[in-house]
């Protein structure tokens, strides 16, 4: 099944959801224990329905939700095709049918607190390094790679956050290479970076912003707050 574009993700509609790096997110709040683990056994049924299902992470008060295909098929420039993880419509009709469910139930969504960490290493040499993370993150060497072009590690059962590579050049001192990716809902990115900014942290690059702004933190040490503008609902 063909991945969408940023466009089509944002003409669905999903008020619920966000996009965030590959899959949709959505965290439902819940009365209980109890109560969240009725509506995860409505959602089980409904992708059932669909041979489709989210990841989920269930605690007091909340439920979250991801939703994302193994099978998207992404075309390259040339026009080879790749499978790997990313949001196609069998995530788009899930995601709508969730959102009945939880109208249906009484469970409330709050789609701003919905969050996703990714690990970002610049290297020159992603290709001869990636088998170590792959085998150090996950046991096995068949993460590397795994839903992505790329030499991304990728765990299957998602236990740690996914590793992608940056191009970098050899350097002969040493300095910063791993960082974090911090993808929070768009209508929260002001805020977040600002909290960032007031506790002592620096905005160091915002050229790409909206989709990412630099922190730097007082000793230097960088993170990145994203967000996928593409995916976001117009106003």
């Amino acid at each position: 099944m063909d991945m969408l574009k940023g466009e089509q993700i944002a003409a669905a509609g999903l008020t619920d959801w966000r996009k965030l790096a590959q899959g949709l997110h959505a965290r439902y709040l819940v009365d209980d224990f109890g109560a969240g683990a009725r509506f995860v056994v409505a959602v089980g049924e409904a992708g059932d329905a669909l041979s489709h299902h989210p990841r989920v992470t269930i605690g007091t008060g909340y439920v979250d939700l991801e939703l994302v295909s193994d099978d998207a098929v992404y075309r390259d420039g040339e026009g080879t095709e790749h499978v790997i993880e990313w949001v196609t419509q069998q995530d788009v009709d899930l995601a709508r049918r969730i959102t009945e469910i939880a109208a249906a139930s009484g469970v409330t969504a709050d789609p701003a607190s919905v969050g996703e960490i990714e690990l970002g290493l610049d290297t020159a040499s992603s290709a001869t390094i990636a088998p170590v993370w792959a085998a150090l993150l996950t046991g096995s060497a068949e993460s590397q790679g795994r839903g992505t072009p790329s030499d991304e590690v990728r765990d299957a059962t998602a236990r740690v956050p996914n590793l992608w590579f940056g191009d970098d050049e050899e350097y002969e001192t040493s300095r910063q290479r791993f960082h974090l990716e911090v993808y929070v809902a768009p209508e929260v990115a002001e805020q977040r970076i600002a909290a960032a900014v007031a506790a002592g942290g620096t905005v160091v690059d915002d050229s790409d912003a909206p989709s990412l702004t630099v922190i730097a933190d007082q000793d230097g040490n960088r993170g990145v707050v994203c967000i996928d503008a593409s995916a976001a609902a117009k106003a």
